[in-house]
């Protein structure tokens, strides 16, 4: 048996001397794309979203993800919202925080496997309206699905 003795501690330096973090940790903020995806069905509207645009903008955030998963279908469906307008409104209050967006690899923000063209140009008209990261999968994990939104 060992015997277990109180933990040691190092002490931390958190004085603005302190060096820089080599490999500085990033956070990537979901809630504005899968938080009310998760909680009640992607019913979040664009307008209830302004308010807090700008305080998530100043907190530092490495991203904040705004888009794709179901919020495509549901803002047509469900609330009569334009999807590439939530985007280029959000643009407009996150002016230092890179806007990023979950992509459904092939099947970009659908339910079927659409044509490298389409993708393409989906990719690219997406960028055009202010989007920077693209965080991509596959449900099937299958890598022939990224190649045209890679």
């Amino acid at each position: 048996m060992t015997e277990h003795t109180q933990l040691e501690t190092t002490q931390m330096n958190y004085g603005n001397d302190r060096p820089p973090a080599k490999n500085p940790l990033k956070v990537e903020d979901l809630s504005l794309r899968d938080g009310h995806q998760s909680l009640f069905a992607t019913r979040g509207r664009t307008e209830d979203m302004i308010p807090v645009a700008e305080r998530m903008d100043d907190i530092g955030f490495w991203a904040v993800e705004v888009w794709g998963g179901a919020t495509f279908d549901t803002m047509h469906r469900f609330l009569g919202e334009d999807p590439w307008e939530r985007l280029r409104t959000l643009k407009r209050y996150f002016k230092k925080t890179p806007l990023s967006m979950l992509l459904r690899g092939q099947n970009l923000v659908g339910y079927r496997n659409y044509a490298d063209d389409v993708a393409k140009l989906f990719v690219k008209k997406t960028v055009d309206n202010g989007l920077e990261i693209f965080r991509t999968f596959d449900a099937l994990n299958d890598y022939r699905n990224f190649e045209s939104v890679v």
